[in-house]
């Protein structure tokens, strides 16, 4: 007979689970956005942690470079994430994708979400590349 109360997850154990998904993918810059919740809304920084990454981010359907470019889709598609769009291309290249597959999505997406919610989102590609030292980027015609 098993102990539920030895076996059962604790929401301190999803939450160690979330962060160490989270580290791997957004390093610093997720801590980032945890931390700026933490005098305001720290509940919703344990459920980003928790639930998203803990839970679902970490699922074994999808490897981490195609949750992300589903990320950057749906991001992109919603409009106004800029400040979300951010740590995410950051996490798609911490992932493996490269520069050049990034602007290919974003490219692809103005077809589904428009040309401003595409110019938007490639605006924080360009920022991001900037800020590590990837510019300019090599696409194809």
């Amino acid at each position: 007979m098993t102990d539920n109360a030895t076996t059962a997850e604790t929401r301190q154990d999803r939450f160690d689970r979330g962060m160490r998904v989270l580290t791997e993918i957004d390093g610093e810059v997720g801590q980032k956005v945890i931390d700026s919740l933490a005098d305001v809304s720290p509940e919703l920084g344990h459920q980003v942690v928790a639930w998203a990454f803990g839970d679902i981010y970490q699922r074994p359907g999808l490897p981490p470079r195609d949750r992300q470019l589903v990320t950057l889709g749906m991001l992109t598609a919603l409009g106004g994430c800029e400040p979300q769009l951010d740590v995410h291309i950051n996490a798609s290249l911490n992932v493996g994708l490269t520069p050049e597959e990034i602007i290919e999505a974003l490219l692809h997406s103005a077809v589904y979400c428009g040309m401003p919610r595409a110019l938007n989102a490639t605006a924080v590609a360009k920022k991001v590349f900037a800020d590590r030292g990837l510019l300019p980027v090599k696409t194809q015609p």
